[in-house]
Formats: C-alpha cells, structure tokens, sequence
C-alpha cells in the first residue's frame, strides 16, 4: 500500500484535502491526522471492519479500547447514556482539549471491537482545527489510538507517523508539530466519586477545581482487560532499555560513568541543566521547572534516541504534580517500571 501525505495550512483553501481524507474514511479505511495531544489513527467509529484495520495497521492487542473522536459536543448523546450533570460541566470548561469522557455506551452504535468487551465508551472533542475540521467534514466519530505502532512512542510530527506505519495506511494528513505532546486525560465518569484511568494532557488539579476529589487508577489487575488505553501494556517504549533516574545531576554523572566503565554507550533524555552529564548522547526537554516543554518534547526526544547506536537510555524523572504525573506515567510505562 503507498501512504501519501497531504499538507494542510491556515491560509489555504484545504476542502480538497480534507474531502479526500473523509472520502478514504467512508470507504472503510484508516486515516492519520493530528490532535493537540498527539497523531491519532482514525477510523469510523460505526464500522468494525474499519476499526479492526486501526488493530491490524498499529499491530495493537485486542483488548485494548479505543478513544472515539467528535467534533460537537452535542454529538455525545448519540453514543453515549446517563451523562451526569458533572460531565457536561467538565465538557463546557475543558472540550474541546486534552479530556477523554468515558460514559455507558448507547447499545447499536459505536462498533464493538471499539470496545471490546465493554460497555462503556470513551469520548474526547480534540482542540486541534485539523481535527475538527476533518471531524465535521466527515459528521461522524472517529475511533483514533496513536498513529504509531504499538508499543512505540506517540507520534508528535506525521514524519513520525510515516517512518511508523509507511506502507500500512493509506494517507496521512499532516498538520504541523502537535502541542501538548502527550495524549489526553481519561476520566471515567460511571464510577463514584470519577476515576482517572489515564494521567494525560489536562491535570488532576484542573479537573477537581471543576467537579472536586477524584480517584486515580494507574494499572490493570494480571488476566484483564484494560480499561483504558495505555493501562496494562508496555507503551511508548524505544529500541534500546530505557531506565527512570533521579533529577540529580550528581546521581546522573555516577551512573552515565558506571555505564561507560561497563563498556556502553548511554543516551541522557533530561532538562536543560543537566546537558554536562558526560553522556554520549544529551537530549534536551526544555527547563527543569517547565514539566509543559518536557511533556510536549518526551516522545520526540525518546524517538530521537533509536536514531543513536546507546546501549541504554537514562530518562530524567520529575515531579508527579501537574501535567509531571502524566509525563512519569509515560516514562514508567516506556522504562517497563525499570528505574537505575
């Protein structure tokens, strides 16, 4: 299969472009485009031979559910039963953005391979004008994971997409660099006081200040289905062994000269401050008090270390506050736990 790569741009008439994406969707087949959070992989929502096609073209477990995408807020009744009062005050403050809404599902509507084995459904109205534009063109939801293979770090840029899944989907629809750069918050609202079952781009802090305490569930109990994505496998993991360190420039020096003794070759993922480490490799994320540049920077720079000949990968932790609790969530998943 040839992928193209269609360019969209603010200032000109982009109708063809889109149209030619919706018309590839309507036929059944997979589309990559790009959200705030990251690149997502869309397929129609309603049909389950589209959506096995996300399955097969990411090489995705599944049991793993799938984010449906809208482009109005007024479309979650079609898919979704009982939205509580504090839902629809999280989605009139926070969508569209970086919030994925998870509800009981309309039966006979969303295909069930989207969720399998569920009857709930997680929905998410993308800040991004590709996406909502492309949304409302096609007017209907879009089931969309990452656009990456699985297990592989979330792409921020369609370069990534395309070096990830050349050759396995059809088009690409490329919208620039994404901004959040980690995907969204999943909120699952059918449970008492709401679950968090994914940290992500919106805070813990931005979502209690709306509707007060929620609960946090970081992972999946051995033999079951996760109930969001990103919750029981390993994600965003790059080809050499990647290991969480401590933000201490000291405690990274020893180790970067306890690997070189060892006769390897070590790539540093870190904050500005740390660049003198004596790593082979020093890949920057932006200031160590600015957990933002280093959400929107972690995956390019886990990307950026498959480009090195390291031996091992030592990525700088920071604080689990804030948008820092979805950056460790990734980074723990990426390490597989490991921690030097």
């Amino acid at each position: 299969m040839e992928t193209k790569i269609v360019s969209v741009d603010n200032h000109m008439d982009n109708s063809l472009s889109y149209q030619q994406a919706v018309d590839i969707l309507k036929s059944g087949e997979v589309v990559a485009f790009p959200t705030e959070t990251v690149y997502g992989l869309g397929a129609l929502a309603t049909d389950e031979t589209a959506v096995q096609r996300i399955y097969d073209a990411k090489g995705r477990p599944s049991d793993n559910p799938l984010i449906v995408h809208i482009g109005r807020q007024e479309d979650v009744d079609k898919y979704a039963l009982n939205v509580p009062e504090h839902a629809k005050a999280l989605m009139e403050r926070y969508w569209p953005g970086p919030l994925t809404l998870v509800f009981h599902k309309r039966p006979g509507v969303i295909a069930e391979n989207a969720t399998p084995g569920f009857q709930t459904v997680g929905l998410r109205m993308p800040d991004h004008p590709v996406a909502l534009e492309l949304l409302r063109t096609l007017d209907g939801p879009l089931a969309a994971p990452s656009a990456n293979r699985s297990g592989k770090p979330s792409p921020t840029e369609a370069a990534h997409v395309y070096h990830d899944l050349k050759g396995r989907i059809p088009l690409i629809v490329d919208g620039g660099r994404t901004g959040v750069g980690v995907e969204s918050t999943v909120l699952d609202m059918t449970t008492e006081p709401p679950t968090i079952l994914r940290p992500g781009g919106l805070t813990r802090e931005m979502i209690e200040a709306v509707i007060g305490p929620v609960h946090a569930e970081s992972k999946t109990s051995e033999g079951e289905a996760p109930r969001a994505p990103g919750m029981k496998y390993m994600h965003y993991a790059p080809e050499s062994p990647l290991y969480v360190i401590e933000s201490d420039e000291a405690v990274i020096q020893r180790a970067v000269s306890s690997i070189h003794e060892d006769g390897k070759r070590v790539a540093v993922i870190g904050p500005d401050e740390y660049g003198d480490s004596g790593a082979d490799w020093y890949f920057s994320v932006g200031a160590r008090s600015d957990q933002q540049a280093m959400a929107t920077n972690l995956y390019n720079a886990i990307r950026q270390c498959d480009e090195t000949e390291a031996d091992i990968i030592l990525a700088v932790e920071t604080a689990s506050t804030g948008v820092g609790e979805a950056v460790m969530n990734r980074l723990l998943k990426a390490a597989d736990g490991k921690r030097f």
